[in-house]
């Protein structure tokens, strides 16, 4: 990657970014193309080749640049001193939402890089990916599962709630006019009810 990205507008670069989050996000590594991503970003095929060189290039940068831009929306709206599950799910769901307002496929790229198959693509995330499930799993350490009703298994209901949002997210965004405050508002309406039906077990 050419560190000459950075001296563009910060509207051109998070053209370039969002476009190819939109496109990896849709269409996984193995059937994105860079012809799709300089269409979405309305720029040329040349311009994205200079600063990034190949589709692989492209890919391992957004990538690093999710994981990086996530983690700080962690660090800056999750609580270390949080310790009931529900509260911290809200705290971590109002990071991806304010990643996504900048952002609006980061998120779904993402989860879609948890599922990839294409070798290349793999070997260029495998160290960042690490890190990202790193800082999730130490937000999730803080959990006081004592908290809970003796019956319920704090690791599987996370669990639970960790599918319910990804639905929500997958379901939300095939809708165009999609909205982050809105899925963050539902999201939340969901973990209300269910810790009130886990509480009252």
């Amino acid at each position: 990657m050419n560190s000459r990205f950075f001296d563009l507008s910060k509207e051109k670069q998070d053209r370039m970014i969002n476009a190819a989050l939109k496109i990896f996000a849709l269409r996984g590594y193995r059937h994105a193309s860079t012809d799709d991503i300089v269409r979405e970003a309305a720029i040329s095929k040349g311009l994205l080749f200079h600063y990034f060189e190949s589709k692989l290039g492209v890919y391992d940068f957004v990538y690093d640049y999710s994981v990086r831009y996530m983690i700080l929306e962690f660090r800056s709206n999750v609580d270390p001193g949080e310790k009931d599950l529900f509260e911290l799910m809200k705290q971590v769901e109002r990071s991806r939402m304010n990643a996504m307002r900048g952002y609006p496929y980061m998120q779904q790229f993402l989860n879609r890089s948890m599922a990839e198959d294409v070798n290349e693509a793999l070997l260029a995330i495998e160290e960042k990916r690490g890190l990202l499930e790193e800082t999730a799993d130490a937000i999730y350490a803080q959990v006081d599962h004592s908290q809970l009703p003796p019956m319920i298994d704090g690791e599987k209901l996370r669990k639970m709630l960790d599918f319910t949002v990804k639905g929500l997210m997958t379901e939300r965004f095939q809708d165009a006019s999609f909205q982050p405050e809105m899925l963050y508002a539902e999201i939340c309406d969901y973990l209300d009810m269910m810790k009130k039906i886990v509480y009252r077990a």
